[in-house]
Parts: C-alpha cells; sequence; structure tokens
C-alpha cells in the first residue's frame, strides 16, 4: 500500500507501566568487579501511554495520560486527527478490541456532532489474531 497523506494509516495502542525506583543506589562498577544494584524496588505508581505510529511515514507519537478510561482514548483520538493529522480526509486507525476502542467513547465523551465529526474521519480496523475487520468505511 503507497503512502496516501490525505489517507494515512496509523496503528494505534496503549499500555500500562509501572513506575519504580531505588530503594538503595546502585553500587557502581570497579576494576574486576561488576556493577551491583539490589533488586528490592519502590512503587512509584502507573502511568498510561497511548502510542501512535504511521509506518509508511516513519512518524509515531507517545501521549502519558493518568488513566486509561474511554473518555482518554476518544481524547487522544480528537488530538490526533484535529492536530496531528488536520488536513487528513480520513485516517486509517488500526488497533486492538480493547473495550475503550470504539466509537461510542466518542459519544459518552462529547456532544453528538463532535462526536460524529470524528467518527467521519476515521475508518477504523480491529486487529486481533485472526482477522482485520474494518468499520467506517
Amino acid at each position: 500500500m503507497p503512502y496516501d497523506p490525505d489517507y494515512p494509516v496509523v496503528c494505534m495502542d496503549e499500555s500500562c507501566k509501572q513506575m519504580i525506583g531505588e530503594v538503595r543506589e546502585p553500587i557502581p562498577c570497579a576494576p574486576g568487579r561488576p556493577a551491583r544494584v539490589d533488586d528490592e524496588y519502590v512503587r512509584n505508581g502507573v502511568a498510561e501511554i497511548f502510542m501512535e505510529v504511521e509506518p509508511l511515514a516513519g512518524r509515531r507519537h507517545v501521549a502519558v495520560t493518568e488513566h486509561r478510561t474511554r473518555k482518554d482514548w476518544a481524547l487522544q483520538i480528537k488530538q490526533m486527527l484535529d492536530e496531528r493529522y488536520p488536513s487528513a480526509i480520513k485516517v486509517r486507525l488500526v488497533m486492538d478490541n480493547l473495550n475503550t476502542h470504539g466509537i461510542a467513547s466518542l459519544y459518552e465523551t462529547f456532544e453528538p456532532k463532535e462526536a460524529r465529526r470524528l467518527a467521519e474521519r476515521m475508518i477504523y480496523a480491529i486487529a486481533t489474531t485472526e482477522r482485520v475487520t474494518v468499520k467506517g468505511d
């Protein structure tokens, strides 16, 4: 598939990452002795990471949030469409089948007119291990 700036292909996923800190300072290496790091750690909360990758253009965008809710996903979609792809006719969005990924999330977050505007700018494909389902075309 050739690159088309009017219909970019964007892959989106998110992940929860634990933030940890050291309890004791690591001991640096010395001649004949490797560095030593204690396996005990302190938990410093979690962060949600949203990642967009546009492989045909070699672009990526990362956003870090405190939560991973339907509203967070909808806000990421709005930012993607309005800020990173404002001139695209439609964005071909490829993502997994997480319960937050759907047009209903847009309607739960925005007024109906805005949700519809955003939904009409996407062709979204749900990728699973068995198949890809395309919607919004």
